[in-house]
């Protein structure tokens, strides 16, 4: 595999990434309109606490996951560059900022289980403060150890993040508001 070279810097949570992910989210509002059923916040940075990468993850849902490449045009023009799946079926993954990230989207359709994956995820963060700090803690290690590599740092976190995803679903099936996440 090839090592790719870009810096890989955690920082204390910074209450300005909510109204990061609010800004993006009205500029793809404008240009998705009525394709767009809703959009959530998701990844470290939507965990209030959480030491995170400075990237706003964003996930919009949509009727139909082939219509946002009808919308490259406008995505480019927002500065995004088009990744397709990138890794996960029925994605369409988009990433701002090239070698300085600013923001990943993770646009799925409205029936995918990967939504309901990643709201899990975010909620069980978000509701246990102990899990959280673990993972911040370990994500700040791995970026002092790989600090120009982003493959070790995501790798070094896999299976954590496998984990915690596995209880973060559990719960999520017993204890999360799942009608509030149906399409």
């Amino acid at each position: 595999m090839e090592v790719i070279m870009r810096k890989v810097e955690v920082l204390n949570y910074d209450r300005q990434w909510s109204t990061a992910f609010e800004v993006e989210a009205q500029k793809l509002k404008r240009v998705f309109k009525d394709k767009m059923i809703v959009i959530f916040h998701i990844g470290s940075t939507s965990v209030p606490g959480l030491k995170a990468k400075p990237i706003i993850d964003i996930l919009p849902v949509v009727k139909d996951i082939t219509e946002v490449d009808d919308y490259l045009i406008e995505m480019n023009a927002l500065g995004y560059e088009a990744r397709g799946e990138n890794g996960i079926r029925g994605r369409r993954y988009f990433q701002k900022g090239h070698d300085n990230r600013t923001h990943h989207l993770h646009f799925f359709a409205k029936d995918s289980k990967e939504i309901i994956r990643h709201l899990a995820f975010r909620d069980y963060l978000r509701t246990h403060p102990l899990e959280a700090g673990k993972y911040g803690a370990l994500k700040e290690s791995l970026a002092i150890k790989h600090s120009t590599d982003i493959h070790a740092y995501i790798e070094g976190k896999n299976a954590y993040v496998k984990k915690v995803e596995q209880k973060a679903l559990a719960w999520f099936e017993r204890f999360g508001n799942l009608h509030q996440h149906r399409f």
